[in-house]
């Protein structure tokens, strides 16, 4: 199953990247480069949605449209893309 959710990455003072996805709450990620910070946010976003999965009723929100976020000067929103594959026997 493939979710894709908007993710922000903003430059920081020290030059390295944080990011984090509008509609994943709490789900941050950081990188020394924009490149590690995207790979470190698609592996922070493939664990906030597995942990929602496990529970007995999982909750995935809504996804905003990337031109419908609030960002500041400099901010890069990109979609980020998790395949997260179910295994036989996954919902027992």
């Amino acid at each position: 199953m493939i979710f894709i959710y908007p993710a922000v990455f903003r430059k920081e003072g020290d030059g390295r990247y944080h990011a984090f996805f509008p509609d994943l709450e709490c789900c941050e990620a950081s990188g020394d480069t924009l490149d590690d910070a995207i790979d470190n946010a698609n592996d922070a976003a493939k664990t906030w949605i597995g942990v929602e999965l496990e529970e007995d009723e999982p909750i995935l929100p809504h996804v905003s449209d990337p031109e419908d976020i609030e960002t500041q000067d400099g901010d890069i929103v990109r979609n980020i893309s998790i395949n997260i594959r179910f295994y036989e026997g996954w919902d027992e």
